[in-house]
């Protein structure tokens, strides 16, 4: 025989039903939320604005893997788009920052935008390099996929004492990924950095991203090898394992110890990398690399009164205001007509 229900909506011995719909959105908050610090999680979108040619495209891909893991890798463009588009999907999801191509009159342009009311700072991207032209100059390129399951850590240099708008873009800069708390953060998920420098003759910014390596000091190549494959080792040709070790000499295996680069670490990382013994700190360029120049910062989201550079009347405040996403919505016509 079935019990009766203590109460409406409610079953013996259990809390009351949560409509799935509640659920859902319950469960989307908590993903929007760090759990250890209990702040928002930032988001981000890249994409494109007009027509790119293949070579940004690739760099819109690269820029999206340094953003990992809380962005949209596999981001859908469609031309008949526009800027509000993304807005209003970017709210549901809890996207937070944009990064936007365009190559309005051949010049490559950067834009990060916070979403959904700005500020947004445009850069003219001078130089740049892909990915794959990084890895193709190294002798031995490295960029396990593991070390995208974690945000990159952000380092800042040379920004102290230049005043506004450069303020507020440290400050964009800084919430752009998730913050790191020393003291609760895993060393074995600090695997990348995004490097941004600015040089104050030049007056450019300096775009680099480096993964991050430990090498426990005084251990050979082999012995690493040996102990992060968990492998036994073709021995055939030695008449003792000993000969494995100071084969081709112990010392031209081991890379020379750097003491500045010299760590003790405060906890276990991995097998090698432990806190009985030291490790050396190495970073490895796995790109892109890029230089821009801050060409213009606007207070809305691609819009709004021109900050910098620093208007002469209140009049052109307005006039330069105006219009900027019209700009942007219409490089695709400027590219076809060139």
């Amino acid at each position: 025989m079935r019990q009766p229900r203590s109460g409406p909506g409610k079953r013996r011995g259990r809390g009351p039903r949560i409509p799935a719909t509640t659920l859902r959105k319950q469960q989307a908050a908590l993903a929007n939320v760090d759990q250890i610090t209990g702040a928002k999680i930032p988001k981000s979108f890249v994409f494109s604005r007009g027509k790119l040619p293949s070579t940004l495209r690739h760099l819109q891909q690269d820029l999206r893997k340094v953003m990992l893991p809380y962005t949209a890798l596999n981001l859908k463009e469609k031309k008949r788009n526009n800027l509000k588009d993304f807005v209003n999907v970017a709210g549901p999801l809890g996207v937070t920052h944009f990064l936007i191509l365009s190559n309005p009159k051949s010049l490559p342009h950067l834009r990060f935008s916070k979403s959904p009311q700005g500020p947004t700072f445009t850069f003219q991207i001078e130089e740049y390099a892909l990915a794959a032209d990084i890895a193709n100059s190294q002798k031995r390129p490295r960029c396990p996929p593991g070390i995208f399951k974690n945000s990159p850590l952000v380092v800042l240099s040379g920004f102290s004492g230049l005043g506004n708008p450069f303020e507020s873009l440290v400050e964009y800069f800084q919430h752009m990924v998730p913050a790191v708390d020393p003291s609760t953060v895993k060393l074995a998920a600090c695997q990348r950095i995004l490097l941004l420098k600015y040089d104050k003759e030049k007056e450019v910014i300096d775009f680099r991203h480096y993964s991050i390596k430990l090498q426990p000091v005084g251990v050979s190549r082999r012995i690493r090898k040996l102990m992060q494959n968990n492998q036994v080792p073709d021995l055939r040709d030695l008449k003792d394992v000993s000969d494995y070790v100071t084969k081709a000499g112990y010392g031209s295996e081991s890379e020379a110890d750097d003491e500045a680069a010299t760590v003790s670490l405060p906890s276990d990382v991995d097998k090698l990398n432990q806190a009985s013994r030291k490790s050396a700190v190495r970073l490895q360029e796995i790109g892109p690399r890029m230089t821009m120049r801050l060409v213009k910062v606007e207070s809305g989201l691609c819009s709004g009164d021109v900050l910098y550079p620093w208007p002469v009347a209140k009049k052109s405040v307005g006039k330069k205001g105006k219009g900027t996403e019209e700009e942007i919505e219409g490089q695709e016509e400027t590219e076809d007509e060139l």
